[in-house]
């Protein structure tokens, strides 16, 4: 048999091999995952497809290269390209094992946000270009020493994006701004928070477009945060009934219902005992705040939306007048007029 028939039915074999390997560590590490609560199960059996497949390809075509007389020199060549090919390879799994691990991770706020993926995958891809570097014979430390070198005049270049980055790595280790979180800015725009990238934060409005904030924007502005230190806050409703009404029966009518939305409209924090307090004597009512409380910014929509129905029917029912705004004109009529 010729040769480079053997050649190519080593790589064919090589080929077959990785497949079927390839096939059976999938299923092997899915059923490891659906039995055991580790989560590295999953990662890896999500990261490592097709990597058997092309592992095996290259060690039989590093076994079939003796089979065929390409030459020293270009025997050398193909031995480099296999060895770049593998590393590269072992590099982009390392890559995506270490990003979907922060994935899976229960810290989502630190380790979920594309910024700390970016900077370990440029960290990992760093590492395989000097070993690629390295097996082709170049020498990095010159190339370290000129970058060092121009640091200076990249740094001044790429301000605005380094300023981005450590802005955006500053806004995760405080954690006063983290994904997930319902913020408003002093600019107006607010928003749940979507992602923390290294030039962008990604903020989703109530009406699902994004605004896409720069992170040196976000650090320097001043920021609500609702979801801090806990997601459930206040909802305060201003009403205001009638100088004629009994104020103890406006104000136990009033906590009756406060008290029935708490309890059964979605949203409604259920132990909470609403309350009202009366604060002013306007022009035509005497106003008073109505004090609700919900689990989450958003609940407070729908909270307010079915207490106003309630309260409306049953101070018709009750006979509580909720006034107009009224202007008395007093007019003075002189002596001698008709």
């Amino acid at each position: 048999m010729k040769p480079y028939f053997i050649a190519i039915l080593i790589l064919l074999a090589g080929l077959g091999i990785g497949i079927v390997l390839d096939i059976a560590l999938i299923r092997m590490l899915k059923h490891l995952a659906k039995r055991s609560k580790w989560k590295i199960y999953r990662v890896l059996g999500t990261s490592m497809k097709k990597m058997f497949v092309v592992w095996s390809t290259l060690g039989a075509a590093e076994f079939s290269i003796s089979y065929l007389s390409f030459g020293v020199r270009i025997e050398q060549l193909i031995h480099k390209g296999i060895i770049i090919v593998a590393v590269a390879s072992v590099t982009v799994l390392f890559m995506k094992v270490l990003s979907r691990s922060l994935q899976e991770t229960e810290d989502k706020v630190l380790y979920g946000s594309s910024i700390i993926r970016f900077i370990i995958n440029l960290f990992l891809f760093s590492i395989g270009v000097a070993i690629v570097l390295q097996i082709i014979g170049v020498s990095i430390t010159p190339m370290i020493t000129t970058l060092g070198i121009g640091g200076i005049a990249v740094a001044l270049a790429l301000q605005d994006t380094l300023s981005n980055i450590f802005s955006g790595m500053y806004i995760l280790s405080v954690k006063q701004i983290r994904p997930g979180d319902y913020i408003r800015m002093s600019t107006g725009e607010e928003g749940y928070v979507e992602d923390i990238g290294w030039r962008n934060t990604t903020v989703r409005m109530l009406s699902n477009n994004l605004i896409i904030v720069p992170n040196s924007k976000l650090a320097s502005s001043i920021v609500v945060n609702y979801h801090l230190p806990i997601p459930e806050m206040s909802v305060v409703i201003q009403l205001g009934v009638s100088y004629d009404c009994d104020l103890e029966k406006v104000e136990r009518v009033t906590i009756e219902v406060a008290r029935s939305i708490q309890q059964e409209v979605e949203g409604g924090v259920k132990d909470f005992q609403p309350f009202i307090r009366y604060h002013t004597f306007a022009e035509s009512s005497i106003k008073f705040s109505v004090i609700l409380r919900v689990k989450q910014f958003t609940d407070q929509y729908l909270i307010k939306h079915e207490f106003l129905k309630r309260l409306l029917k049953r101070y018709k029912e009750e006979g509580i007048h909720i006034p107009y705004p009224v202007t008395t004109i007093y007019l003075k009529r002189e002596k001698g007029s008709s």
